[in-house]
């Protein structure tokens, strides 16, 4: 005679949420998704808006480099469910994947919409249930799962449960971090959660904040401490962001909360050597502007070169009046004062979650048997790049995978 069937409450409808049902109803149980929003995978798609990057093609001991503290805690995740596995579960749902010249992997389709409708699609037949516009607030004293509705309060008993809530970027599509303080309550420890790939404040002149709002700075290479990323930053009327800078972000973001500021320094020409500059800036300049003499001589952009006048004016020197071999210096070492971090709720992701000391190897709660978290909610954090998706889907098969094992193995259906 069959078991009976186990009822499996998921909670969060974002791609670790997600990618757990698929597994825990694959393998035979009965899966209800939850979530607060009034649809499925709200951030997903604000992630497609510019492209979804899925993942990276990078070989695995570079890729599982990039969770930086966390990789060790990943590492099984994201080798069980790994980038090419990623790939071909997309296939799978209609959606090929391509590897951009940046090595980024991306659906042909380059959206999140049509992968997430044939997702639906595919759980839809699988039999899960979604209840959306159900908002988590803990348990009851019986230990079932409270949910505030349209309806009042409602009460959930399930046999297990996975916890894929997000972190606390863009809380307007859904994750907002309140779960943090429900887990703390039952004395689990969460780091705290933070801004992570997101911008951050410099206090900019009047001048160069109307003229260079919104303009990129290229090529370049950031470097705070022994860290050094070369690419592109983008300058804001508040300060800085950008690929370049997200990767930096956990650096810069440490270092402005230790010591209230940071100094970032900035090569805008990170490939010529200073006795090559100085050669170029020792030349006559004749009767052009100093600005079109550095445009010309050092092949500078408008936007460097008023980070070069913000500079020499926040030391108090004439920018014309430095010698050749200073100017040389200060062109490959652009001090950029960082003020502050950018506002969570912009930020593309968080750091901070769950420690995982709390959990087991097969991401279960120690203090919550049955209980199972996966995602954002964790405590790591990685670069843009393809790498927050691809162990926020590894860690939500690894949260199914564990809850269909506490369950007693591979569950079958009742007839």
């Amino acid at each position: 005679m069959s078991s009976p069937t186990k009822h499996i409450a998921i909670i969060g409808a974002g791609p670790a949420g997600l990618m757990a049902a698929e597994v825990l109803a694959q393998g035979g149980a009965e899966v209800t998704v939850y979530d607060a929003m009034p649809s499925a995978g709200r951030k997903f798609l604000m992630a497609g808006r510019g492209g979804l990057n899925l993942t990276h093609s990078e070989p695995q001991p570079d890729f599982l480099a990039r969770y930086r503290e966390a990789m060790p805690r990943l590492k099984a995740a994201v080798e069980a469910f790994p980038p090419d596995a990623l790939r071909a579960w997309s296939e799978a749902l209609g959606q090929p994947t391509f590897v951009g010249t940046s090595g980024r992997v991306f659906p042909k389709a380059f959206k999140a919409s049509p992968l997430l409708r044939a997702w639906r699609r595919r759980l839809d037949a699988d039999g899960v249930q979604f209840a959306f516009r159900h908002r988590w607030t803990g348990w009851d004293a019986g230990g079932g799962l409270l949910f505030e509705t349209p309806d009042g309060r409602r009460a959930i008993n399930a046999d297990a449960a996975v916890l894929a809530l997000g972190g606390a970027s863009w809380p307007r599509l859904g994750s907002d971090g309140a779960w943090a303080e429900i887990l703390a309550a039952k004395g689990i420890a969460v780091a705290p959660i933070k801004p992570a790939n997101s911008g951050f404040t410099v206090t900019w002149s009047d001048i160069f904040r109307d003229r260079f709002e919104g303009q990129p700075l290229k090529g370049v290479a950031l470097t705070i401490g022994p860290h050094t990323v070369r690419g592109e930053a983008i300058v804001t009327r508040t300060g800085i962001e950008g690929g370049a800078i997200y990767a930096l972000s956990a650096e810069l973001r440490e270092a402005v909360l230790a010591e209230g500021t940071a100094t970032l320094s900035v090569a805008l020409r990170p490939d010529a050597a200073r006795d090559e500059l100085i050669a170029r800036l020792s030349a006559p300049k004749g009767k052009q502007s100093f600005s079109n003499f550095l445009r010309k001589a050092v092949q500078l952009s408008p936007v460097g070169i008023g980070l070069l006048q913000e500079a020499a004016v926040a030391s108090g020197r004439s920018l014309a009046a430095l010698p050749p071999a200073n100017l040389a210096e200060l062109i490959n070492a652009v001090p950029i004062r960082i003020t502050g971090v950018a506002p969570i709720a912009r930020a593309i992701s968080s750091a901070g979650g769950i420690r995982f000391d709390e959990l087991d190897a097969h991401f279960m709660l120690r203090r919550l048997p049955g209980v199972f978290a996966a995602g954002e909610m964790l405590d790591w954090e990685a670069p843009t790049g393809g790498y927050l998706l691809q162990a926020s889907f590894a860690t939500g098969v690894a949260a199914g995978e564990g809850a269909l094992r506490w369950l007693g193995g591979r569950i079958e259906s009742s007839e």
